[in-house]
């Protein structure tokens, strides 16, 4: 199943190359009041509402998908984590490009284990038809295409083994990032700076998501290209890691890491993303 996000906080299914409208289902969500509780109510019931929802999608009027405009799949994640330096080819690029990272106090990256995972802010959270604005035009903004998976359940101090159990499904991930010496977290949760889409795809389509090709083009130049199977950390140390940091809720988001070939976008460029088994988005790039 693929879920979306699009227009005016429309809920759809995504079958070929057209939207079916399903927003009724929020109906079935339960109502909440004040201190609402944390986490995606949508993500944390998308098993047992599946039916509900594809039930909806057959009785819906299906809209081509450029028709609409796309937003993130998850509404209300609780954190969005991201994994750094995570492939080997972009440790590489690292150590040759000091501008990529800032290392202290060695002037090589040091393994993921020692940097530990990191947040983005919430709030630099949109879809690919909101696209990316540059905050700093005078500093360099780059992209870094991802995998990024979505937490289904509630996890704390899961085991690797058992990991990949809490996933609802995957999306393509774009973790923005404007270059210089501050905190890597302040500089990667500008508005607009985590881009996730063109939808959710639960993981019985996704399959084996630690074998799966992906790329990146700026205005139809290829930057980056490369094959999840080229992590330096997999995806079930990653979850099984962050979950003994931090209580993983339905809709958490981490992003996966990027490969070699992160360079700098301006205003007027556009970004294209494929990813094996999950679809393509273009992400506009325009001024704050």
């Amino acid at each position: 199943m693929r879920l979306c996000r699009y227009n005016d906080n429309r809920i759809g299914i995504v079958r070929g190359g057209a939207v079916h409208d399903v927003t009724a289902i929020v109906d079935e969500l339960p109502a909440q009041r004040y201190p609402l509780a944390l986490g995606d109510p949508l993500i944390a019931r998308l098993g047992t509402l599946r039916p509900k929802l594809e039930k909806l999608a057959d009785q819906a009027k299906p809209v081509p998908v450029a028709a609409v405009r796309l937003l993130s799949p998850v509404a209300n994640p609780s954190k969005i984590i991201g994994t750094p330096v995570n492939y080997h080819a972009h440790r590489l690029e690292a150590d040759k490009d000091k501008e990529i990272a800032v290392y202290s106090p060695s002037t090589r990256a040091r393994p993921i284990e020692e940097q530990g995972l990191f947040l983005k802010a919430i709030s630099a959270l949109v879809g690919p038809a909101e696209g990316v604005a540059v905050r700093f035009p005078d500093r360099r903004t780059d992209h870094e295409a991802e995998l990024g998976l979505v937490i289904g359940k509630r996890a704390a101090n899961v085991s690797e083994a058992e990991a990949l159990d809490y996933v609802a499904g995957y999306a393509i991930a774009l973790d923005m990032v404007v270059r210089g010496s501050e905190d890597r977290s302040f500089r990667k949760s500008i508005d607009t700076y985590a881009v996730l889409g063109p939808w959710l795809v639960t993981v019985d389509e996704v399959g084996d998501s630690s074998k799966l090709t992906f790329s990146l083009k700026v205005n139809g130049e290829i930057r980056q290209a490369s094959n999840t199977s080229l992590m330096v950390m997999n995806i079930p140390r990653q979850i099984a890691w962050a979950s003994t940091f931090y209580t993983l809720l339905p809709g958490d988001i981490i992003m996966t890491g990027t490969c070699e070939g992160v360079a700098r976008v301006v205003p007027g460029d556009t970004m294209t993303l494929e990813f094996e088994r999950i679809g393509r988005m273009e992400v506009p790039v325009r001024g704050a």
